[in-house]
């Protein structure tokens, strides 16, 4: 395994970086203030002008659908190649957006091109790939534990040249923007099937008859709008048969293809938020004086810095070693290492966020600095795309498959897990 910058991954680092210090981190600040501007105002949920302008500046930069191949129009980069690059976008957690490389809509895209027919890729995924709409993903459910994506509970039922949904989500993120046309809606279609074969996944307009937006869900407080977690019940909605993805059954099929990447996305941007936050710890522990000496000074601050390097590069380290057998081996082949990575990271993000919030004190759960929300968004993927529980279990079979007969160690599952 080889883990050098290719010239033309450099490159794009170097250009990533230099945008980062150009616009992003100098309106860190100004991004939550339009925000709260619009709140005062009486309505968060609009899309923040300034996300708009970075937009178009990324995009005559080069930085533009930096995850997808050049067939789509992307950058045309490996999974390890884009690796290093995500990790730099996951220092701030509304950059991604910028250059259109944010949750969910990578992984709606990666699905409708994979998987979408002409018609759907013309409706949806062009306007996506241009960033002029966005979309959400409806699979966890409020009724049961969606760690077992086999519970989901939401019917899918055949009507002529229609489809007709039912059904109760949440945590959908990305409903709450008004920009939000498409849902990409996984339900049942024959709960008599075998396990892993009742499942669909089917486009659905937003704005289609029989939709409701009940409520954001806020994480710790935060509603993320104008983004927002919703919770959305679908009272007979219909769709034309043509939105089926793959064809009824294949959900899961779907799935596994769907949150490979997702998931090794999550973890490589909270490397990058665990950088910063590390970042922010060595520089503001420089400046605070207490018992006669710069908080820098002091051992226990030193032995945790010491040890939050020793975890974001192990991190980083099986995080490009599962992007490097994702696209040697593929996925399914990967599956050990994405579990893997999927309960390092979260873990790992969070430790190091609250000792870097243990170093700036009272001012470290406030809002003057970007820490206490970085922290919500880690521990969240601690859940998001599977908790840590699932992944563990996953390993483990794994791990006893090695010493099982082939027959037995054959029906060893990954699990398709969500909130």
């Amino acid at each position: 395994m080889n883990f050098d910058y290719t010239p033309k991954v450099q490159a794009l680092r170097e250009k990533l970086l230099a945008f980062f210090d150009e616009h992003i981190y100098p309106n860190e600040q100004a991004f939550y203030a339009e925000i709260a501007r619009n709140r005062q105002n009486g309505n968060a949920w609009l899309p923040t002008e300034l996300i708009e302008q970075l937009k178009q500046k990324a995009r005559d930069a080069g930085l533009w659908n930096l995850f997808l191949p050049e067939s789509v129009r992307g950058a045309g980069l490996t999974n390890l190649e884009y690796a290093p690059l995500c990790e730099i976008m996951g220092r701030v957690p509304w950059a991604p957006e910028v250059f259109n490389c944010n949750a969910p809509d990578t992984g709606n895209m990666e699905t409708i091109e994979r998987y979408g027919s002409d018609d759907n890729k013309r409706e949806w995924l062009e306007p996506l790939l241009q960033g002029q709409i966005r979309s959400a993903f409806l699979m966890t459910e409020p009724e049961v534990a969606s760690s077992d994506a086999t519970n989901i509970q939401t019917s899918i039922v055949r009507d002529g040249d229609t489809y007709v949904i039912n059904g109760h989500k949440w945590w959908s993120s990305g409903a709450g923007d008004p920009r939000c046309k498409v849902y990409i809606v996984m339900g049942k279609t024959d709960p008599e099937a075998p396990r892993h074969a009742q499942q669909s996944m089917i486009l659905v307009p937003a704005d289609a008859t029989g939709i409701t937006v009940h409520r954001p869900l806020t994480v710790f407080g935060y509603d993320d709008a104008p983004h927002g977690h919703m919770e959305i019940t679908l009272e007979n909605v219909r769709v034309p048969a043509t939105n089926m993805l793959l064809g009824e059954g294949r959900g899961f099929e779907i799935a596994q293809g769907r949150l490979g990447p997702g998931r090794i996305h999550h973890c490589m941007r909270l490397i990058g938020l665990a950088e910063r936050a590390l970042e922010l710890m060595a520089k503001r522990s420089m400046q605070r004086v207490a018992f006669g000496k710069p908080v820098s000074a002091q051992g226990v601050t030193q032995e945790r810095m010491a040890e939050a390097r020793c975890m974001i590069e192990q991190a980083r380290l099986l995080t490009l070693k599962t992007a490097y057998m994702m696209d040697t081996v593929g996925n399914k082949g990967a599956r050990g290492e994405i579990a893997m990575i999927k309960v390092v990271a979260p873990n790992m993000a969070c430790q190091v966020i609250d000792w870097a919030i243990q170093a700036h004190g009272g001012g470290g759960v406030s809002d003057d600095f970007p820490l206490a929300y970085a922290y919500a968004n880690a521990r969240t993927l601690r859940f998001a795309d599977g908790p840590d529980e699932v992944h563990r279990n996953a390993i483990a079979k794994l791990e006893l498959a090695r010493y099982m007969d082939a027959g037995a160690a054959a029906q060893v599952e990954t699990p398709i897990t969500r909130v």
